[in-house]
């Protein structure tokens, strides 16, 4: 069963991996809501149930639509889930832009999210082609 290590469950048989943990884009996604967090936890108190909360939200949505369209069946409804991740990437963009004309980030920060989308994007938009040649 699970021990507690250091406040941390281990268990010590060797864990499965699923399908979207494979996936590439899903990592590159995963790495985005980390680096998301930790510029949302700069943002003013203020922001905290507003733009924090929905740049946080969009993000996660972005890792979380792959993992979940894995689990479907059809090359159809994995490419609408895959849809549904780059809508959340798009939303993520535009929410970033925002924190750049609010002050919140500066340009080369934006930058930087900027060209992860992208690669992001790019590779979303393969996996939906390829996800949808396979019905």
């Amino acid at each position: 069963m699970f021990k507690l290590l250091r406040n941390v469950y281990f268990n010590p048989k060797p864990m499965r991996t699923y399908a979207f943990e494979k996936l590439e884009v899903w990592q590159k996604a995963k790495d985005l809501v980390v680096l998301i967090y930790r510029v949302t936890a700069a943002l003013p108190q203020i922001e905290r149930f507003g733009l924090s909360s929905q740049i946080q939200r969009a993000a996660v949505s972005v890792a979380s639509n792959l993992a979940e369209g894995c689990s479907r069946q059809s090359g159809k409804e994995q490419a609408r889930y895959t849809e549904m991740s780059f809508s959340s990437l798009m939303e993520l963009l535009n929410q970033l832009i925002i924190m750049l004309e609010l002050g919140y980030i500066n340009s080369e920060k934006l930058t930087e999210f900027r060209v992860m989308i992208d690669e992001i994007a790019a590779k979303l938009q393969r996996l939906r082609m390829a996800q949808l040649k396979r019905n």
